[in-house]
């Protein structure tokens, strides 16, 4: 028999592999002869990186610009010509030195070098995972750390940061890295905020950065100036990219990949999905399972569990999924595909101990799932 163990991360506990690590655990402690095909997955945030290195990508390390200018070791991932690049790993709020948010200086420029680094390796089909971002630059660092040029008024270039857009005066696409022209960007990503507004990345993401009222006003004004600067030397297109959906994600970084270098945003569980090759590997499968820390009415809206039960409800392979906790209702489980769930809160009603101590509870779970294996079927 084989079962595809196909979870997301436990946020805040357990990366996705980890969680698969005690779920077979917990298998095997019950039948050892199980072939198990190990396949975390993520939604295009944070653990993409892991989801990639379990479906067969090699994780590259390379020093980089961290969010506040320090350098910082940061992986990627290739196969063959396509690379995986998780934005957080550079450029997100867990890289920041100490945790201390920088609102108004932090960059995504360290995000711009990896994919630099992909290419040098001759990748040309990058897959940028956005999510987790420390700042709000629109994506400026980011195209620095491709070879752009931001200067002001007096043809200097700026400091880093969304609060210095407010000074620039022209964008210098001219150094750009050649090898962009024949690479195919995606940006995986669930986020379908505009660049500018009510909802957009200044007012909405900004304060979770650490951005108080005025920086949130500073930067809104900064990243509208950073469009029609832009669209001195790209056109129209740097100012309808403002209204996008998906160019507000991660600080703007959406806009500068949509409107500057080209790319194409997808759903990240649909990306995911399609690098990992579930369809195929939930093919002939005896079970699949899948989970993340929590299933609510978010996991409905595209979250990766969703993702997976479906790829194997089209191959006709029952679905287990697996959570810290669920506040979804029995038939709201079953009709978002999962033939049975499992909470680690049905055997320790202590959720503070589900989060710390997760690993036996999975086990203990991954145990009674081989137990109960036939009834599953």
């Amino acid at each position: 028999m084989r079962i595809v163990v196909a979870p997301d991360k436990f946020r805040g506990s357990l990366s996705a592999p980890d969680v698969v690590a005690f779920l077979e655990a917990g298998l095997r402690s019950v039948d050892p002869g199980l072939v198990i095909d190990r396949a975390p997955v993520a939604d295009g945030g944070e653990g993409t990186l892991d989801a990639a290195v379990g479906s067969g990508f090699t994780r590259q390390v390379v020093t980089v610009t961290g969010p506040t200018g320090l350098p910082l070791q940061a992986a990627f991932a290739v196969r063959g010509e396509e690379a995986v690049i998780e934005m957080a790993t550079a450029s997100g709020l867990a890289a920041l030195p100490d945790g201390v948010p920088d609102a108004l200086r932090a960059t995504s420029r360290g995000t711009g070098e990896l994919i630099a680094a992909a290419l040098a390796q001759g990748c040309t089909h990058i897959i940028l995972g956005i999510g987790g971002s420390a700042g709000t630059d629109g994506g400026a660092g980011l195209l620095s750390g491709l070879g752009a040029r931001l200067l002001d008024e007096a043809g200097a270039v700026l400091p880093d940061g969304g609060g210095a857009l407010a000074r620039l005066a022209k964008v210098d696409l001219s150094g750009l890295d050649p090898r962009l022209a024949s690479a195919r960007i995606t940006l995986a990503s669930d986020v379908d905020n505009a660049l500018l507004g009510a909802t957009g990345a200044a007012a909405v993401f900004a304060p979770q950065k650490g951005a108080g009222p005025a920086d949130v006003e500073l930067l809104e004004s900064a990243l509208m100036n950073y469009s029609r600067v832009l669209a001195a030397e790209i056109g129209a297109v740097a100012l309808t990219a403002t209204e996008a959906p998906g160019s507000g994600a991660a600080g703007g970084v959406g806009y500068a990949v949509l409107a500057v270098l080209g790319g194409e945003r997808r759903a990240g569980i649909d990306v995911v999905l399609e690098f990992t090759g579930m369809q195929t590997r939930v093919a002939g499968a005896t079970l699949v399972i899948t989970g993340e820390g929590c299933l609510d009415h978010q996991s409905l809206g595209g979250k990766a569990p969703v993702g997976v039960a479906q790829a194997a409800a089209r191959a006709g392979v029952p679905t287990i999924a697996v959570c810290g906790q669920s506040t979804l209702t029995p038939e709201e489980l079953i009709d978002a595909g999962f033939d049975r769930t499992y909470a680690l809160t049905d055997l320790e009603p202590d959720t503070d101990r589900c989060m710390s101590e997760p690993g036996p509870l999975l086990t203990r779970i991954g145990a009674l799932i081989a137990t109960r294996l036939g009834d599953d079927r």
